[in-house]
């Protein structure tokens, strides 16, 4: 692996660094800009392409300008154009490579819920969309979209909705779907207690164990199930808690991304909160845990034991990733905001943290670069890709 690049998404324009894993920097380099506002990316897992979907909406926001687009990363992660971008009808809120490179996936949640599959031809651009089963059923909230390690079945995470005033909750999910030849069938659904106060958010895999791990948005919990090749248990192994004051939770306290660490001895959880009040006329921060939280893996069990929470310094990690080689871990907030910092208030801006991995695990910051964010941009993706 000869070069690491981080790409960080603000609105439409996608921006690579620079990363120094021995020295632990960014060095910014140039900018590009895309169809429309970065929704979510994913690297191909055997070829030197990026899949960037965009949107000209965000969520809970109907658009008719979304589209999904390839990228070549060159050998100093340099991105070009790389073939037509496709179309999608929906905006897609997160998308996927399967492993064996064949598919690309993208998961869509409004106006309706559903799933698109495009081929991915040998020179890595994007076919046109495989026609699918209207029979699918997504789920009230897909969030992520993911492929099982055997590449035999496809995995919708549906958060669900709290309930409100007006409104019954509606349950959450994991919905899998039998994957052949880019085509989609109805299989099992996941939902402990049927799927009330099941909130699932992101999932992933370990690298060498039939083992997944769950963030739960809504409940602020970790949950680890143990699969096959195409099947998950009905129910949780383990589950914990992922806040440190969980007597002190609002509705702005999320439970966020997860992502376990390349060797498999660690998994690490963003927890997120961005409430708000008003002070002398200002929005400053009410209160809530930002932090990212650490967990050792049991190597016989796959048990995650909490081993620390680490201050992510900022507001609303939307997405963080681990560099390739494991030493590094860098955080993504996606907004500016105000808080009270010894006595007085001051903006607190959206910034890539920078912390360095250490034997047990655990997170040593090293740095922050604040990431300009104009008339309420948001820094919505961040990515790490290793370039050959």
């Amino acid at each position: 692996m000869s070069r690491i690049s981080l790409y960080s998404a603000v609105d439409d324009i996608l921006t690579r660094y620079d990363v120094d894993v021995a020295a632990a920097t960014l060095t910014r380099r140039e900018s590009i800009r895309t169809a429309a506002k970065v929704q979510y990316a994913w690297p191909h897992p055997n070829g030197p392409y990026l899949y960037v979907t965009t949107s000209a909406a965000g969520p809970r926001v109907q658009s008719d300008f979304n589209h999904v687009s390839a990228y070549l990363i060159d050998h100093d992660g340099r991105l070009t154009a790389h073939g037509p971008s496709r179309t999608l009808d929906r905006r897609a809120v997160h998308t996927c490579v399967d492993p064996t490179g064949q598919y690309l996936l993208s998961a869509h949640n409004f106006p309706r819920s559903g799933l698109t599959v495009h081929p991915l031809l040998t020179d890595g651009t994007i076919g046109q969309p495989i026609p699918q089963s209207d029979a699918l059923d997504c789920g009230a909230y897909p969030h992520q979209v993911r492929v099982l390690p055997s590449a035999r079945a496809a995995l919708i995470v549906d958060r669900g909705n709290h309930a409100r005033p007006d409104k019954r909750e509606d349950p959450g999910a994991l919905r899998l779907f039998p994957l052949c030849d880019g085509g989609l069938s109805p299989g099992d659904v996941i939902a402990p207690n049927q799927g009330y106060g099941f909130g699932p958010r992101h999932v992933d895999f370990h690298p060498t164990q039939p083992w997944m791990y769950v963030s739960d948005e809504r409940t602020n919990q970790l949950y680890m199930f143990r699969i096959t090749d195409s099947a998950i248990e009905s129910g949780p192994a383990y589950r914990c808690t992922l806040l440190e004051a969980t007597d002190r939770v609002d509705a702005r306290q999320l439970g966020g991304p997860i992502h376990v660490h390349p060797s498999g001895r660690y998994v690490y959880v963003a927890n997120r909160a961005d409430r708000v009040e008003e002070v002398n006329g200002e929005k400053v921060f009410a209160g809530g845990e930002n932090s990212i939280a650490v967990f050792r893996i049991n190597s016989s069990t796959g048990e995650p034991t909490l081993v620390e929470h680490a201050s992510t310094r900022s507001f609303h990690v939307r997405t963080f990733a681990c560099d390739p080689t494991g030493q590094l871990l860098v955080t993504a907030s996606i907004k500016p905001l105000a808080a009270r910092v010894e006595g007085a208030i001051r903006t607190i801006p959206a910034a890539l943290t920078v912390f360095r991995v250490c034997d047990d695990g655990s997170l040593e910051y090293v740095r922050q670069y604040p990431v300009e964010t104009r008339d309420g941009q948001l820094q919505y993706w961040m990515g790490i890709v290793g370039a050959s």
